[in-house]
């Protein structure tokens, strides 16, 4: 179950390509320790296209065991969509969410 979330800022300052700010990454990862955690995943937004993954973002995917979340503002609704990104390979996966 996802519990928290930790924004991380892109160092890149760019809505094609982001690189997580390392101190924002190392943050998270103690904080998240010290509280008993594990960082299961990313999210990041698409502006202008679709909630599917990026060459930019199949090749930059840093952990085959992570969730990768997108959301697309491509369009008035935001929408959500989840993926595992392991050797290249991109499957989606279903997320239960909660209210």
């Amino acid at each position: 179950a996802i519990t928290r979330f930790f924004p991380c800022r892109n160092i890149d300052q760019s809505a094609r390509i982001y690189t997580i700010d390392p101190k924002d990454h190392l943050r998270a990862e103690r904080t998240a320790e010290d509280a008993g955690l594990e960082i299961r995943g990313v999210m990041h937004s698409h502006t202008h296209t679709e909630a599917y993954p990026s060459p930019t973002d199949v090749a930059a995917a840093p952990d085959p065991d992570w969730h990768y979340l997108i959301v697309t503002l491509k369009r008035e609704k935001p929408e959500m969509r989840t993926y595992r990104i392991q050797a290249g390979g991109i499957t989606e996966v279903t997320l239960e969410t909660r209210a």
